[in-house]
C-alpha cells in the first residue's frame, strides 16, 4: 500500500463539524483541498469512519465521500475504519465496495466492525445482540457477491435468493474487521483479512488469535489506527486543541464505546486524557522513536493513520501536523525501518 518502503502513512478522517457558524459545504470542500494536498505531501491513505444521527454531522455516507477522495486523488489508497456493517443489507455493501474498487482503480479496501451503539441499532430496526451474527453473515454475503457466486444465502439473520450482485470488482478489494473486545477480535481474526486496530491495543491478542486458528502470523495484516498529536511543540498545541478531543472521548464514551456509559467515566480537562495514556504527545524524535520500535516488534502492521484534525479543530491547525509528519516523522521511519537494527 505504501508508496515507498515500509509502512503506509495515512489520515483519518470522522468529518465531525460541531460548528454551527462553518457551513458542512465548505468544511468538506476544504477537507477534500487538505486530502489532495496530503497526496501530494506524500501521505498514502486515507481512512473513513462512520456513525449515525450525531448533531455533529459525523460521517452517516463514507462510501459517497470515499468516491470523492478517489475522484481527488491518483495514489492514495482509501479504506473505511469502519462501516458498522450490522446496520447495512451486506448486498448494498458489496456493490458500493465494488463500484468504489473500480473508479479508484482498485485502491478500497472495505474495513467493517459490528457496532456498539444502541441507538444506531434501534433506529435501523437491528437488535443490538444480534451483533455478531449480523457480521459474520454479512461478510460471507460479501464475498460471496464479489466472486461472482450465484448460490444463494440462508442464514439466521440474512436470506438471499441464487442472485448474481455487478458489476464484480476487478481488483479484489480487502475485507479487514475492527475489534477491540477478545471475542470480538477472534472473530475478525477468522473472518477478516486484516485487522483495524485503535489506540494502538490488542496487537498482541489479534495475532495470538491468528496463531490459534494455525495461519502464519507473519502473514497478519494490521491496520493501526493512531491517537497521537505529533508537532514540533506537542504541548503547546494540545493547549489549543486538547478541549476537541475533550469533546471527542466524551462523546465516544457516551456512546458506549468503551464498555456501558454508565460505568465508564468521563474526562474532565485534556490533561486527564493524556495522563490516561489515550493520546500521546510526541514530537518528531519522539514520534519517530516510538514508532520505530512498534513496526520493528510487529510487522505485521501494514498501516499506521493519524485523524487529520479533531472535531471542531480548524482544518487549516490539522495541515500543520500533517505537514509536519510528511517533512520529519515517515522518511526518518523508514529511513530508520530499512537500517540493521
Amino acid at each position: 500500500m505504501s508508496a515507498g518502503a515500509g509502512p503506509a502513512f495515512g489520515l483519518w478522517y470522522d468529518f465531525r463539524n460541531p460548528d454551527p457558524d462553518r457551513p458542512f459545504s465548505s468544511f468538506y470542500s476544504e477537507v477534500l483541498d487538505q486530502i489532495a494536498w496530503a497526496e501530494r505531501r506524500g501521505l498514502d491513505s486515507v481512512w473513513l469512519t462512520e456513525h449515525h444521527f450525531c448533531a455533529d454531522g459525523y460521517s452517516p455516507s463514507p462510501f459517497v465521500l470515499a468516491s470523492a477522495i478517489a475522484q481527488r486523488t491518483s495514489r492514495m489508497h482509501i479504506g473505511t475504519n469502519l462501516i458498522v456493517s450490522p446496520l447495512h443489507n451486506p448486498v448494498r455493501l458489496a456493490e458500493d465496495a465494488a463500484t468504489l474498487s473500480l473508479l479508484s482503480g482498485g485502491r478500497f479496501d472495505l474495513g467493517v466492525g459490528q457496532g456498539y451503539w444502541a441507538r444506531e441499532f434501534a433506529a435501523f430496526g437491528r437488535e443490538i445482540h444480534h451483533r455478531p451474527s449480523l457480521l459474520e453473515e454479512g461478510v460471507e454475503i460479501i464475498r460471496r457477491a464479489w466472486s461472482g457466486s450465484t448460490e444463494g444465502f440462508e442464514g439466521k439473520r440474512y436470506r438471499l435468493p441464487p442472485v448474481s450482485v455487478t458489476p464484480t470488482p476487478e481488483q479484489l478489494p480487502q475485507l479487514l474487521v475492527g475489534a477491540m473486545a477478545d471475542v470480538a477480535i477472534a472473530r475478525a481474526a477468522r473472518i477478516g483479512d486484516g485487522f483495524l486496530s485503535t489506540q494502538n491495543s490488542h496487537h498482541d491478542s489479534y495475532l495470538a488469535a491468528v496463531e490459534r486458528l494455525g495461519r502464519p502470523v507473519a502473514e497478519a495484516r494490521i491496520y493501526a489506527g493512531q491517537w497521537a498529536i505529533i508537532a514540533d511543540d506537542p504541548e503547546e498545541v494540545w493547549s489549543r486543541i486538547g478541549r476537541h478531543a475533550l469533546y471527542q472521548l466524551n462523546e465516544y464514551i457516551s456512546w458506549g464505546a468503551f464498555g456501558p456509559p454508565d460505568r465508564v467515566p468521563r474526562f474532565t480537562d485534556p490533561a486527564q486524557i493524556v495522563e490516561a495514556g489515550a493520546y500521546q504527545l510526541m514530537d518528531a524524535e519522539g514520534a519517530v522513536s516510538e514508532l520505530t520500535a512498534m513496526l520493528r516488534a510487529k510487522p505485521q502492521i501494514k498501516d499506521v493513520h493519524f485523524w487529520a484534525q479533531l472535531p471542531g479543530e480548524p482544518v487549516e491547525s490539522g495541515s500543520e501536523r500533517v505537514a509536519y509528519l510528511a517533512d520529519k516523522v515517515m522518511p526518518a521511519v523508514r529511513e530508520r525501518l530499512q537500517a540493521v537494527p
